[in-house]
């Protein structure tokens, strides 16, 4: 399980499959707690819920108390989370299954892999988890459709439909409790791990995106090329912002557009008291190294605690055939989740800040001193060229600003105070997913600006091969701009090109 398989699933279209190997683990963890359970105290299976475990439940309603856990806790509210966050909360809900922890019968795992395979996308609001049993509310929204309850529609379609519906039509039995189905299909971190896998492979985009970005910036501004070099970068030890300076450096390749300081400043030929050219760019140009840097390191670590996550029993109790015991604990907690995602938020809360003063400096003519007022092709005072579209990148990275506050530090006790410190993990990861649509709709100004911006100086033959292929792909989407015309359905797709995985 990882989010490259997860990729190649939800955006490629590739079925997932269950190993023969997992599959024999998930069985042998059923027949084993099967045996196990009978004359036992174990949590879910013959107590109640949370603070209610005190309370014994009797055989004859051991099924029911695993159907009411399911049904009581379908109380989600607000907007349905989107597609891809809902196939890959089930896709991670496979993966703690398939850890063989459970005590799950088989039945579950492949009728939720036949949920994601046929496209069948359980409703699901967006708001109701405190992450801390996991995702109990919205998790339970999946779980009701599992049972043949509660309403999905097809990702193609945009109709919810009655979950009976769609298994009658396609040949699909609801779910069958054998032990405890119930406890196990609600309880985890399923959901916020996948949102915070799709934000992972968004997250990882926008930064290649500003990578190119900040080249071509350079390019524009003739930037001395030192900025990128190895010795430099290299003498500050930090991987991230020596991977960054090198791919910079693969990205500017070709390129006739930057300065190399030792022909332009180290030749002796200069006698002048004020120069003419900067001596140095604006630290948005010259110092992306320094920022995108420890972005990268960030996105790295994220990735990997989202890949342990997936492969991860975030189940509770533990059922572990191997040691013959059942273990209570409290594995549903999504604080490495709510952690990572809150600093995965504050990166791209930067990245969208770098990309917004980057666009000031296009629209600035007494900064940059080579372009018109706001990249103007047409004339000054009857037109108004991209000013207008500051305000909207530049808003947008306000409200960037006010979401970067962290999220995971707003613990509130519930559940009778035996949640008495939670995670936040899923507010978390989709406030991250907010701030990641938000630096599309920043990054979207700034590169229509950058291909405005080559127009104004009619340097597409010089620049690198990489940065030129970009402006053509850009131009083919949006016309260069001289005199005024609405921006809006330009922007949206720009934005669609930039979110292309």
């Amino acid at each position: 399980m990882s989010i490259s398989e997860l990729y190649n699933i939800i955006y490629k279209g590739v079925p997932f499959s269950v190993s023969q190997n997992a599959l024999a683990r998930v069985q042998e963890s059923y027949a084993f707690l099967r045996d196990f359970a009978r004359d036992k105290v174990i949590y879910g299976i013959n107590t109640g819920f949370g603070p209610m475990a005190q309370w014994r439940v009797e055989d004859d309603h051991l099924k029911e108390l695993q159907y009411n856990i399911i049904r009581s806790h379908a109380t989600g509210a607000g907007q349905p989370l989107a597609d891809d966050f809902v196939r890959a909360a089930m896709y991670a809900r496979l993966g703690s299954f398939l850890q063989g922890k459970s005590g799950v019968h088989e039945e579950i795992v492949h009728l939720l892999t036949e949920f994601i395979n046929r496209g069948i996308i359980p409703f699901i609001p967006e708001h109701g988890s405190v992450g801390a049993s996991g995702d109990l509310v919205q998790l339970a929204h999946i779980a009701l459709c599992l049972i043949g309850e509660g309403k999905v529609r097809y990702a193609s379609s945009e109709t919810w439909l009655p979950t009976s519906e769609v298994f009658a039509k396609e040949g699909l039995q609801p779910l069958n409790i054998h032990i405890r189905e119930g406890l196990s299909a609600t309880n985890g971190t399923s959901v916020m791990t996948g949102i915070a896998a799709i934000n992972q492979l968004h997250a990882e985009n926008l930064l290649h995106w500003a990578v190119l970005t900040s080249v071509w910036m350079n390019e524009i501004a003739a930037s001395y090329d030192d900025l990128m070099s190895e010795p430099l970068n290299a003498s500050r030890r930090h991987d991230g912002q020596q991977r960054i300076a090198a791919q910079m450096r693969d990205i500017v390749t070709g390129s006739h557009r930057l300065q190399q300081r030792e022909h332009a400043l180290y030749n002796g030929g200069h006698t002048e008291h004020v120069f003419k050219d900067k001596v140095q760019a604006y630290y948005s140009l010259r110092c992306t190294p320094q920022i995108l840097g420890p972005i990268l390191e960030t996105l790295d670590n994220a990735h990997r605690i989202i890949d342990e996550e997936l492969n991860a029993a975030s189940d509770n109790p533990i059922i572990d055939p191997e040691t013959q015991n059942v273990y209570h604990g409290g594995n549903f907690h999504g604080d490495y989740i709510s952690l990572e995602e809150d600093k995965v938020k504050i990166a791209m809360v930067r990245l969208a800040m770098t990309a917004e003063r980057q666009l000031n400096y296009l629209m600035h003519d007494r900064i940059n001193g080579i372009l018109p007022p706001f990249l103007n092709r047409g004339t000054l005072g009857l037109h108004y060229g991209m000013q207008a579209m500051q305000f909207t990148a530049t808003s947008t990275t306000a409200e960037c600003q006010t979401l970067a506050m962290p999220n995971y530090v707003h613990s509130i006790p519930n559940n009778n105070d035996n949640q008495d410190i939670v995670s936040m993990g899923t507010n978390t990861a989709e406030l991250c997913a907010t701030v990641i649509n938000n630096a599309y709709q920043v990054m979207a100004v700034l590169l229509m600006a950058l291909a405005q911006a080559t127009d104004c100086l009619d340097i597409r033959k010089d620049l690198a091969p990489a940065t030129a292929r970009i402006y053509d792909e850009v131009r083919a989407i949006v016309p260069e701009l001289i005199t005024d015309r609405p921006h809006y359905e330009e922007l949206e797709k720009i934005i669609e090109y930039l979110k292309q995985l």
